[in-house]
């Protein structure tokens, strides 16, 4: 696996743009003042206009030109926390004016090596294992997966689980195994019938300890979501790549990116799973009786996760995609998933086939003609 980026792998991470800026009187004095700023200032919905006292429209004004305003953090880069307090701090100065829909504060940097995975080893299974079980025994016999889930296992369980600690053990799993362990144990396919495939699926997620008692309203949940850096910035993350652009169901970016973007809410306020274990829908554990007036606001963010199509097209293409690696006949036993997602001809459609014999076919024509 890539090891965790580090700020100069970063094309301008707000840590970075921080230190420059802390060396300009001007831009350090700015940034301070505005720093001071965003504890007094609330988020807005859409339909709420942005205060701001004059001397924070100052403050900001006065970055529009720095290094600062265009800085991104990393779902796997050290001090993440602290660059997200910057770049939420920054935020102010480049939303003034117009209501300004949030954008992503992640830098989508490019995997520079494929993660590998060995099925060398599965045979110790019975062949008619579902590919949950499959999944959970890949991650038994990597280490770093191993350690890394039950760490949250543990977290996660008994009757006196904290839910901070689970929550923060969740991250740490999903931001530090690998991606296609991560992936293979929340995403493998299984069939309807099979509760047991089903539960142990949902269970990556461990409902009982990292979702909240009860089910509070959506928007309260939204709300604590929003206070927190963290939280908030994978809420943007998933509405940035998951979001339909239309009504015929455009999606704003790959499918990579959108299922990237929704591994990363788990073990925050916005926590999703699967609603059951027969189905591969999602939802949120909250719901919108007693909004109000909000109702449809409410109503809007609870279906951005239920109904969201470029979500569901995202989740089904990765577990068609996992159910095809273990009905292949691989060459050897340890393979790439990039690699060999590109490679084999039984996942990658070979466009030269027909036009090789609509050639040949023009060749014979033009024969018989002369």
């Amino acid at each position: 696996a890539d090891p965790l980026p580090t700020e100069g792998r970063l094309v301008n991470s707000c840590i970075q743009a921080k230190r420059k800026c802390q060396v300009d009187p001007v831009c350090s004095a700015a940034f301070h003042h505005l720093n001071s700023c965003t504890s007094s200032i609330s988020t807005p919905s859409p339909t709420q206009e942005l205060l701001v006292p004059e001397d924070c429209r100052e403050a900001a004004q006065h970055l529009r030109n720095s290094s600062l305003m265009n800085c991104t953090c990393h779902r796997r880069m050290k001090n993440q926390v602290a660059c997200l307090d910057i770049y939420w701090t920054v935020h102010l100065a480049r939303s003034l004016g117009d209501y300004e829909m949030d954008v992503s504060p992640y830098e989508d940097t490019v995997t520079r090596k494929p993660w590998k995975m060995n099925l060398s080893k599965l045979n110790m299974l019975k062949p008619d294992s579902d590919l949950c079980l499959k999944f959970a025994m890949l991650c038994t016999l990597n280490d770093k997966c191993d350690r890394l889930r039950k760490a949250y296992g543990e977290a996660c369980s008994g009757s006196r689980c904290q839910r901070d600690t689970c929550l923060r053990q969740l991250r740490a799993f999903f931001e530090k195994a690998s991606e296609a362990h991560a992936q293979g144990l929340l995403l493998c396919p299984c069939a309807p019938t099979d509760q047991g495939c089903g539960q142990r699926r949902r269970n990556t997620i461990a409902p009982s300890c990292a979702l909240p008692s009860g089910a509070p309203n959506c928007l309260e949940l939204q709300s604590l979501c929003v206070a927190d850096p963290l939280c908030r910035s994978r809420l943007v993350d998933f509405q940035t790549h998951c979001h339909p652009l239309d009504i015929l169901g455009t999606c704003a970016t790959e499918q990579s990116r959108c299922l990237r973007a929704y591994m990363g809410l788990i073990g925050t306020a916005m926590t999703p799973n699967f609603v059951s274990n027969v189905n591969i829908s999602v939802a949120l554990s909250c719901t919108c009786r007693g909004s109000g007036n909000l109702q449809e606001e409410c109503e809007q963010l609870e279906e951005s996760f239920s109904h969201n199509s470029c979500l569901m097209e995202a989740i089904a293409a990765k577990m068609r995609f996992h159910s095809q690696l273990f009905s292949q006949d691989w060459e050897d036993s340890t393979f790439s998933v990039t690699e060999r997602k590109n490679k084999n001809p039984a996942l990658t459609p070979q466009p030269w086939v027909p036009s090789l014999f609509l050639c040949t076919l023009t060749l014979i024509l033009l024969l018989s003609l002369w």
